[in-house]
């Protein structure tokens, strides 16, 4: 199955196994199973510390176990872990066999202390680009802590369980069958979320820290620029965010990012973030920020938190970034994740041969229906205005597709379903005035983005769109506050403008602190 040259970089990975581990196989007599076969039978041929079984008795055939030699397993695959999910096989030989992880040395601590018993499962299509990080966080924690275990579910191989347990988004995550998260989760949620005093732990922690120069709020392309265009200076950063990497994490391909051809979200991400970690930046993350209060007397503003820790800043740059908008339309909100989704490259597998829909008819909605055709048995895109609205290129290749319908001057009014999932949606024609019905059996939406900044309404100005207004030098109304990248009145969301804005930003603030009198 694997090429000579995968052949040879897994072998240079599997020299680093310290321990003996075994692969043991419960196959039936699929082609899928014969192939899962194939491939750990051709690891095992790449280590003499790997081994292989076929006695295993687990439910869900075809899968594999992975663990060491005299030990229950506690890591499976239940599907064949490739494309984006081959790393995470990859990590799993490697930290099963005592390889050391690559996490924060407190965090690891932490999950070895957390006790009682947690089975998780995580269902996962091969072409989510945010299914990795939960898989390979929950592997990990599977190593470290004896008492949890993780098997990785190919929801496009067992489809009849995704249908009967209603999953349509990806990753999904049972903790002990039941529902515990959708959607992107990185290691440290997942902890803070089974060890009930994590949150209470570190909110005391980030509230003992002292005042910094320059705060930043929120890790996107926008914050990470700033983070390091302050540091720069010497003066004293921290970064909170809700999750560093922001929305970007979220986006697959990027191909408009100056002087680098092709990349893609996550790995932007990671980038941003080796990137600040190079100067003497503080990151808190997982924080998100619920209130701005100005400075006072002592010229130090404050940010609150959900967790309830506070920071104090000299300055404080607003980079929260924006989220997808919703239709706010009945329906949309009860069939989250039940058949309305956000992100086609994820959740678009779990579709496979079926109907559905993309609201939104701009670049992001043009080609969400261009990546659906060639996995769903039919779109149909709707556009609220008269012509779509994305570059002639991408309404080429669209129109050129046999199984792609487009609606124009369509308000959709409802997502329709039977309680438990999608089962189809209802438009108005803006033309003729008539309500329209499509049965289908997924809606992905996407019309763009809202600003990140209900938690400063009232404390500073914003535009009627809920922009932060900010002059040509990043400040908003409020003295030292300064506001960079989406969230912000700047025209043209674009991850190399936020990066500018971001820099430019972190350059006023030291121009505010060099010009303001220290009390």
């Amino acid at each position: 199955m694997l090429d000579s040259n995968i052949r040879n970089q897994l072998r240079a990975y599997l020299e680093k196994i310290q321990q003996p581990i075994e692969l043991v196989t419960s196959l039936d007599d699929s082609d899928q199973a014969r192939e899962m076969l194939a491939l750990v039978q051709e690891i095992a041929e790449l280590s003499a510390k790997v081994s292989v079984r076929q006695d295993g008795d687990a439910v869900r055939r075809p899968s594999f176990a992975v663990g060491r030699v005299g030990e229950a397993a506690r890591i499976s695959f239940a599907g064949i872990p490739m494309g984006h999910e081959f790393t995470s096989l990859i990590l799993a030989l490697l930290q099963t066999g005592g390889h050391p992880p690559k996490a924060e040395a407190s965090v690891l601590d932490e999950i070895r202390a957390i006790p009682g018993r947690f089975h998780f499962e995580t269902f996962i299509s091969l072409s989510c680009h945010n299914c990795p990080d939960v898989v390979q966080a929950l592997n990990l924690m599977s190593v470290i802590n004896p008492g949890i275990s993780h098997q990785m579910i190919d929801g496009a191989l067992f489809q009849s369980e995704v249908s009967e347990r209603q999953i349509m988004g990806v990753p999904t995550v049972l903790l002990n069958g039941e529902h515990f998260g959708q959607g992107r989760m990185t290691l440290e949620e997942i902890v803070g979320r089974i060890d009930v005093g994590a949150v209470q732990r570190e909110a005391e922690k980030v509230s003992a820290r002292a005042p910094f120069d320059v705060l930043i709020v929120g890790g996107g392309p926008a914050g990470a620029a700033a983070a390091i265009y302050a540091a720069r200076k010497g003066v004293r950063t921290g970064v909170v965010s809700e999750r560093f990497g922001g929305q970007v994490l979220d986006t697959l391909a990027i191909e408009n990012f100056i002087s680098v051809k092709e990349t893609d979200g996550p790995k932007l991400a990671a980038g941003l973030e080796q990137h600040v970690r190079e100067y003497e930046v503080d990151i808190m993350n997982l924080q998100r920020a619920e209130q701005l209060i100005a400075a006072g007397e002592d010229g130090l503003a404050e940010v609150r938190l959900a967790s309830g820790a506070s920071l104090r800043s000299r300055t404080v740059i607003i980079a929260t970034g924006a989220r997808w908008r919703e239709m706010n339309v009945p329906g949309e909100k009860q069939y989250r994740g039940h058949g309305v989704a956000y992100c086609p490259h994820c959740d678009g597998p779990l579709f496979k041969g079926k109907r559905v829909a993309v609201i939104g008819g701009g670049n992001s909605g043009v080609e969400a229906a261009i990546d659906l055709a060639g996995v769903v048995g039919h779109v149909t895109l709707l556009e609220f205005e008269a012509s779509l609205r994305a570059d002639a290129v991408l309404q080429k290749k669209l129109f050129s597709l046999p199984n792609v319908r487009v609606i124009t001057q369509a308000l959709t009014t409802e997502v329709t379903g039977d309680g438990q999932k999608v089962n189809g949606l209802v438009y108005t024609d803006r033309a003729s005035g008539e309500s329209q019905r499509i049965d289908l059996e997924g809606v992905f939406v996407q019309i763009g983005l809202l600003p990140n900044s209900d938690w400063l309404k009232g404390t500073l100005a914003l535009s009627r769109h809920g922009e932060i207004e900010i002059d040509a030098r990043t400040q908003t109304s409020l003295p030292g506050v300064f506001a960079a990248g989406d969230v912000t009145t700047v025209p043209y969301k674009q991850i190399v403008i936020a990066m500018g804005e971001g820099s430019k930003a972190a350059l006023s603030a030291f121009d505010h602190l060099i010009r303001t009198s220290v009390s």
